[in-house]
């Protein structure tokens, strides 16, 4: 049997361990990779919800029957004054008279007082604000546990419409809401699914309410 010199016998050890550990790098990189590329993404994954943004998102306030209004002239204390939208959506101001402020913003309706007012008072500093929010009010019957009307005093969506009046009863149809909206010529019927909102995450259907909506409970 031939002897192997020490020095030769330590240099073959030292090339079987390179080899041997660049093998093991070339593998475990492979496996890296083809462990990175089967993450599935949210869109593959079907227990991942897709958070997707509400298309409508609530414009400036306006105003609405019993909302309290807080009307400032500058350096004409007399004429400031606060005064209480009617029923019918109007409101009653010196020098003014009667006229329309539901259905406006704040500022539209300081443009439409100054338009009036520039004819008894020069150049009039007005300050428009709304004092206080009655008219922002949405009413839930049918099956839930406290039926009623809420106050909008915030962007309040249908799942949180339905947890202010303590969620559906036990006889509720979670697949049979439906939001009963009023337009100027016509009224809206919009479906909601309980199930399909939550579980399906279609979150589409959980629109903002808006003041007057009528959420019916089947």
């Amino acid at each position: 049997m031939k002897a192997i010199r020490p020095k030769r016998f330590m240099r073959r050890v030292g090339h079987g361990v390179i080899f041997a550990a660049a093998g093991a790098l070339l593998v475990n990189g492979c496996a890296h990779g083809d462990s990175a590329a089967r993450v599935p993404s949210a869109s593959e994954d079907p227990a991942v919800p897709i958070v997707r943004p509400l298309a409508d998102a609530a414009a400036d306030y306006t105003i609405g029957a019993g909302d309290v209004l807080e009307i400032g002239v500058w350096k004409d204390p007399a004429l400031s004054r606060q005064v209480v939208v009617l029923p019918d959506g109007s409101i009653s101001f010196p020098l003014v008279g009667r006229f329309l402020a539901e259905g406006k913003t704040a500022e539209q309706l300081k443009s439409d007082m100054v338009e009036k007012l520039v004819r008894y008072i020069p150049e009039p500093e007005l300050s428009v604000i709304v004092q206080q929010v009655n008219s922002q009010v949405v009413y839930i019957i049918g099956k839930v546990n406290r039926p009623g009307p809420i106050a909008l005093n915030r962007n309040i969506d249908v799942l949180q419409a339905l947890s202010m009046v303590g969620g559906l009863n036990l006889f509720a149809d979670k697949a049979d809401i439906r939001i009963f909206r009023k337009t100027e010529n016509r009224t809206l019927v919009i479906p909601f699914n309980y199930n399909a909102v939550t579980e399906d995450y279609l979150l589409e259907e959980n629109i903002l309410l808006q003041r007057g909506d009528v959420v019916v409970v089947k």
